[in-house]
């Protein structure tokens, strides 16, 4: 009968030291509620720091410096030059004529010479008449 009081002790020893001491059973649900308290508020710190993180990183994306808005800037900034570039292109070609023009062609060089330089032929006058000039009647007074 003794080995079997003994193997109950064994087997119950770590229940009956619990039910020995109360107190210690209070202290130990104390701290694990505090502990599942504490676990409990970093994990909502951690979330609510994630998402401000989050938030500055999608603010930094739209608004940063090189961020969306910098881009539409940037794209709209290139088909800008490009129209430009297109337009210089056009203009150059039409230069390009004009050299090409005056080098071959007799013709446009006395034309050339006659609109800038104001040269005649023998026997020619030119016949030069004031410039159109711009009205500059005052506005009628209102009473």
């Amino acid at each position: 009968m003794r080995d079997t009081e003994t193997e109950s002790t064994r087997r119950l020893g770590p229940l009956r030291k619990q039910q020995k001491n109360p107190r210690k059973l209070g202290v130990l649900a104390v701290v694990s509620a505090v502990r599942s308290r504490l676990y409990e508020s970093r994990r909502k710190v951690a979330t609510l720091g994630a998402g401000v993180l989050a938030v500055v990183m999608g603010y930094g994306v739209v608004f940063g410096h090189n961020g969306l808005t910098a881009f539409v800037h940037k794209r709209e900034e290139a088909r800008e030059l490009q129209v430009q570039t297109q337009q210089l292109q056009q203009e150059n070609g039409r230069l390009h004529e004009h050299v090409d023009q005056l080098q071959n062609d007799p013709a446009a060089i006395e034309h050339q010479a006659r609109e800038e330089l104001h040269y005649t032929r023998a026997g020619e006058v030119i016949y030069t008449l004031p410039a159109t000039p711009q009205s500059t009647s005052p506005a009628p007074e209102s009473r």
